[in-house]
């Protein structure tokens, strides 16, 4: 009794079984036994069963397998049967091991394309193509081109590309339909036009991220807010410092100063109740009035310079000396950010002693210093200076605010007075010094002697006295000291001096002391940058309103 190896159907004799395989099996339109793919032909039903049922294929691949070829005049042989079945006449013979080509050109090792049904039937090998039996290895002069994905070697490019074509198509459903799956997740599409489109969603985004990205980039996020907010802090705490420094941080002005000043004093004993409440009753008159109090002032500096070098200072070659000008110090209400104005009220305590400016300083008394703010907001309101007005933005009055040589430009010029800046930018001799500055100076001083004579030793100018800017301070200078070996030195008044120190100039037992105070020689001058104001003269009305125009550009004259 003979058993169909496909169907399963048994038969008495060797010819009815051709008969039934012929009719039954191999005039049948192919289909894969382990799915329903059909409708194809043989060379693609081979390629088919190679890629897609691989696993199929690993557990059949045991020697003596049985391997079935269908179609017209193709090779049937089952397992222990050693004989060829078709109509063609040609025959193959499989051994356990061996290796078999075909004439289509793909070369199949033993039990490496063996494919196992689902039903308990025994397998079946299906191969397309006449085949012949080859008992020995391919001839090595053919050209073989073996798989990149599988165990699959063939003969012929094109069989190979048709292959390969079909592993990158993915796998088959157990409907024998094409999956497509998406390499970004796990969702699987029934054609490559919906996976493109699936794709390209992934990358516009329109579809939930990856959880790990997302993670990452909240991550990501966070820390950049974070960066900005510490940066941002960081910027606010500088600004804040700068405030602070500057006067402008809203802590009060000077009234609010010296209130605290004397309330310590209080509290630690230094000052009596009633003194405290004096001193502010005092305070308040003078902030109404808006003149200076004089309790810092100094007057006679310059006659008492007069006569020291009249009878003193052998060393000196030429001494120039300002017109008289009293010293004003820093008071409690002050300290630590108002030598600006304390400079100011010098220069002002000098043009009230010069015809030239007498008259437009009439009936005027050196202002203190809240009056002296309020006077450079009405400069500013005049419209001069519109950039130095935005910086402090419009207000000085109640605030700690630094002023300097532009500030100072601004009231000469809102007085009818004309001046300049001129800005030493930066060291022109060895070691940091300025001695572009000194020659400066002394030509400044030496304008009002011009003739041929030679100078004399002491030369009373009558010219106001500079104002000296500089990073962090301010001074006035009053005079200059020519040195028999032709060096230079500066007599400064410092609104950072004590009264008592200024009060050494008064007196011949300290005078030495107190010149050598005010003495300032080039390598004690080695700030980077230094500014003059120069009072010039009496402004016109026309003159004025130029100057207005001008100063909102405001440039300082470079030297060098």
């Amino acid at each position: 009794m003979l058993t169909c190896e496909i169907c399963g159907e048994e038969l008495l004799l060797e010819e009815d079984m051709k008969t039934h395989l012929l009719l039954s099996h191999l005039e049948r339109e192919p289909h894969c036994p382990l799915c329903s793919l059909s409708g194809v032909s043989f060379d693609e039903l081979r390629v088919h069963v190679l890629s897609a049922h691989p696993e199929d294929q690993d557990r059949e691949g045991g020697p003596g397998q049985s391997m079935f070829v269908s179609g017209s005049g193709q090779s049937t042989c089952g397992s222990g049967l050693d004989q060829s079945i078709c109509g063609s006449g040609s025959s193959v013979r499989l051994k356990a091991g061996q290796k078999h080509t075909t004439q289509n050109g793909c070369l199949l090792s033993g039990g490496a394309a063996s494919l196992q049904e689902q039903s308990p039937e025994p397998s079946a090998r299906f191969w397309k193509g006449p085949m012949q039996e080859v008992d020995s290895e391919p001839s090595k002069a053919e050209p073989q081109f073996s798989c990149p994905l599988c165990s699959l070697v063939c003969s012929s490019p094109s069989v190979l590309q048709d292959h390969v074509e079909l592993h990158l198509q993915g796998p088959v459903s157990d409907q024998g339909q094409r999956r497509f799956e998406c390499p970004m997740c796990s969702a699987v599409f029934s054609n490559s036009f919906s996976l493109q489109e699936h794709v390209e969603q992934h990358l516009d985004h329109n579809v939930d991220p990856d959880p790990d990205l997302q993670l990452a980039s909240q991550l990501q996020q966070e820390e950049e807010l974070k960066r900005r907010q510490e940066e941002a802090q960081q910027e606010q705490q500088e600004f804040k410092k700068l405030q602070r420094r500057f006067g402008v941080d809203g802590r009060g002005g000077y009234r609010r100063q010296t209130e605290r000043t004397m309330e310590r004093a209080v509290a630690r004993g230094l000052l009596t109740p009633a003194d405290f409440h004096c001193r502010r009753v005092e305070l308040m008159e003078s902030l109404a009035s808006g003149v200076d109090d004089g309790t810092t002032r100094t007057q006679g500096i310059l006659s008492a310079l007069h006569e020291f070098y009249q009878t003193d200072c052998k060393d000196c070659v030429h001494v120039w000396l300002s017109a008289d000008t009293d010293h004003y110090s820093s008071s409690v209400g002050d300290r630590g950010w108002g030598c600006g104005y304390r400079n100011f009220q010098m220069l002002f305590s000098s043009l009230k002693m010069i015809d030239t400016y007498s008259s437009l300083l009439q009936d005027k008394v050196v202002p203190c210093i809240p009056r002296i703010q309020s006077m450079i907001e009405e400069a500013w309101k005049e419209g001069l200076d519109p950039q130095g007005a935005s910086h402090f933005n419009q207000r000085l009055q109640g605030t700690r605010a630094w002023i300097g040589a532009t500030e100072i430009y601004v009231l000469l010029t809102s007085l009818g007075i004309s001046s300049r800046i001129i800005d030493f930018h930066q060291p022109t001799g060895t070691a940091g010094t300025h001695p572009l500055l000194f020659d400066w100076i002394k030509q400044y001083f030496c304008q009002s002697s011009r003739s041929n004579r030679l100078p004399p030793k002491l030369i009373q100018t009558g010219l106001p006295p500079l104002y000296l800017q500089h990073q962090g301070h301010s001074r006035t200078v009053v005079g200059l000291e020519q040195k028999k070996k032709g060096s230079f030195c500066l007599l400064v008044l410092d609104p950072g001096s004590s009264v008592s120190d200024s009060r050494k100039l008064l007196r011949r037992d300290t005078w030495s002391t107190g010149v050598r105070l005010i003495r300032k020689f080039p390598h004690s001058l080695k700030h980077r940058q230094y500014q003059l104001v120069s009072v010039q003269g009496v402004l016109s009305p026309e003159d004025k309103q130029m100057k207005i125009l001008n100063s909102r550009t405001l440039r300082a004259e470079r030297i060098p």
